[in-house]
Order: structure tokens, then sequence, then C-alpha cells
């Protein structure tokens, strides 16, 4: 039996719906074994070894924040939890990340380096130039476009709907295989500042300026042999029940173990 290790924390997210969907894939996986950790236990886990045994590897975490009074305070991982994550993909593991996980362990590039993109709360530096802080846009309705024949995007019709948050952040688009992209307009002024919000100013962009951006929301990006796929889908419920980001979920997860190339 396979074993899918699913990673969570540091980003409020409701726990029974993902507990449904996780499960979901799992079964249309084959009946597969899931362990499900959760930060601060998830990175000493992960430290310890738990990710070297897992055959597919799902990132739902935001590690390394603590939001208090109007600020952000960021971290950098445990030592062993980047020894591991190198080392699984060293070893040619893949993995799948999703959603905040873009925004994941600000205080250590190479995460960024490894997904092709970034999330930024705060100004930061990306690919050795300072960029403003990142933009965010909840319960947009869209249209998905599937750009690329892919094993993650096998059975996934060309073109579907979907209501999601998107970002308005930094992609590597040289760097990366492009697998979707969002019919939506990555503008400032269809953005939010997540600087502002951490201020306490949700949904403002007023005095914010950012160029505009990417509009791919999946990709694949190699991190030396191994597969690591990003799917910037799933936000809440609604999109967790999407029978088209299932069948890409699950598609990536066998994809990233090693079943299908």
């Amino acid at each position: 039996m396979k074993r899918l290790l699913v990673l969570s924390g540091g980003h409020p997210y409701e726990e029974e719906p993902f507990d449904e969907l996780i499960n979901a894939l799992a079964k249309a996986l084959g009946d597969w074994e899931v362990g499900h950790l959760v930060h601060p236990e998830a990175e000493e886990a992960v430290a310890a070894g738990v990710a070297d045994e897992a055959d597919a590897l799902l990132f739902y975490d935001m590690g390394g924040y603590e939001f208090l009074d109007e600020q952000v305070r960021t971290r950098p991982p445990s030592d062993g939890f980047k020894d591991a994550i190198r080392r699984r993909f060293a070893a040619g593991k893949g993995a799948v990340a999703m959603h905040h996980s873009l925004a994941g362990w600000a205080e250590w590039p190479e995460w960024a380096d490894m997904l092709g993109g970034r999330f930024l709360y705060q100004p930061g530096e990306w690919n050795g130039r300072q960029v403003p802080d990142s933009g965010y846009r909840h319960d947009v309705a869209y249209e998905a476009d599937v750009v690329a024949g892919h094993p993650v995007t096998e059975g996934v019709p060309t073109h579907f709907a979907l209501t999601d948050e998107l970002y308005l952040a930094q992609v590597d688009e040289s760097a990366v295989t492009p697998l979707v992209r969002a019919k939506h307009a990555f503008t400032r002024d269809n953005f939010y500042s997540a600087a502002k919000a951490v201020a306490g100013e949700m949904f403002s962009n007023e005095g914010w300026e950012h160029p505009a951006g990417s509009n791919l929301v999946a990709w694949e990006r190699r991190v030396g042999n191994a597969p690591l796929v990003y799917l910037q889908f799933g936000d809440g419920p609604e999109t967790y029940r999407n029978p088209h980001v299932r069948k890409m979920l699950a598609n990536a997860l066998r994809y990233t173990s090693g079943e299908s190339e």
C-alpha cells in the first residue's frame, strides 16, 4: 500500500472539508494510507525522517509565520527539516504543493527556488531584485485553461469553471512547465495588498503598486531529477469539491509518487 504524507498548518483552513478531500483522494488512488501532520509537529517529524518513507508528499502548509498584533514574524525551518526536504528530492522523490504553500518559509529562499514562485507578505527579494508584497483576491470566478498535455492534466477538460482565491505573486515562467492558466487580469487593480491585510487593512490596495503578473495557476518544476507540482487551487470547500481540481490533485500525487511518467 502506498503512503501519502500531508503537511498543513501555519495558515487557517476548514479542517473537516479538507480532510474529506484528502480521504476522497486516497480512495481514488487505490486506498492509499494517509498520514496528516500539522505544524509545528509536522516540521519536527519531517526533520526526524518521516517524509523519507512517504511515496507521495503534499504541502498544504505555510510554515515559518506568526501573525500577531497586525505584524508578521517569520523564521526559517530547522536545519533538519531543510535537510529532509533536500534529501527527498535528491533521492528522486517528488512532491505536490497547494495554494498558500507558495508563501511558506519566507526566510528559506531555497523553498521558493524549488517551487519556482513566491508569495510575499512583505516587500522582499525575488531572483536578485527587490519586489513588492504580493496580492490576493478571494472568491474569483474564472475559467481555467489547460495549456499542456501532461500526466497531471490527463482526463481534465481543456477549459473548466472555478471559483477560488487567486494570487498576484512572483512566478518564474522560464523555470517551470506551465500546466494551467487562469482567464483573469493579473493586474494591481484586481488584487489587494498582502502587507495591508497583515496591518489590519483587509481588501485594500490603496497606495500599493505591483506590476502585472503571471496568470499561471498550475505548473511543474524539476528539483534535480524529482518533480515538484504546484497547484494554486485550494482556498476552501468549494474548491475542494471541484471534480477537476480533485482529478488534477490525484494525478499529481500519482505522478510525483512515480506511478506515472
